[in-house]
């Protein structure tokens, strides 16, 4: 499924999507109340899929208490979605550096002075903790200790390409002990 997965994603790219990488990323509290909103994929491989975020934001805090989580690529200009089923666990602290190191200055600044999904009071203290986090890292900007990433490690990838007269095709490729399964599902 992730050689598919790339296929996709480069013709997503190669047909000029506006940002192809963005998903889903939908997370449940430990009590099952669910929460989503849309991350952007950073890094993919044969073990899962990348995104890298504040360790205190909500969903964050919520992959802490139940690590199942889903994402989905809406490419609806495409007629297609995937959809990733998985468990979320945090990268390491030097794939966090790496991916760190090839970020715009001004979003590590901006990592600094966001306490993700913390209440603030206004704008303009946005904007101040910017400007100090600016003046508090003159050079170079290292990563916060409360700043990293997660990856999913797929247990299901769907594959769903609209089709005429709504029959669409839906492929599912679920996870077994020698490698994957494909079956075909009613659209």
């Amino acid at each position: 499924p992730f050689a598919q997965f790339h296929r996709w994603l480069a013709a997503a790219v190669a047909g000029g999507l506006p940002e192809p990488n963005a998903m889903v990323l939908a997370t449940a509290t430990s009590a099952g109340r669910p929460s989503a909103r849309h991350v952007l994929l950073k890094e993919l491989d044969d073990s899962g899929f990348v995104f890298f975020t504040n360790l205190r934001s909500r969903k964050a805090v919520e992959i802490s208490a139940n690590p199942i989580v889903s994402l989905c690529f809406p490419w609806f200009a495409m007629a297609r979605q995937v959809v990733v089923s998985g468990t979320a666990a945090q990268v390491t602290r030097a794939e966090t550096a790496a991916y760190w190191a090839t970020r715009p200055r001004e979003s590590q600044l901006g990592a600094w002075a966001s306490d993700q999904s913390s209440v603030i009071g206004s704008r303009a203290e946005l904007e101040a903790a910017a400007a100090a986090a600016a003046e508090r890292f003159p050079e170079t900007v290292p990563v916060p200790p409360f700043w990293g990433g997660f990856r999913v490690t797929p247990h299901t990838m769907e594959f769903w390409q609209g089709g005429p007269a709504r029959l669409h095709d839906r492929l599912l490729y679920t996870r077994t002990d020698g490698g994957w399964r494909l079956e075909r599902l009613a659209p």
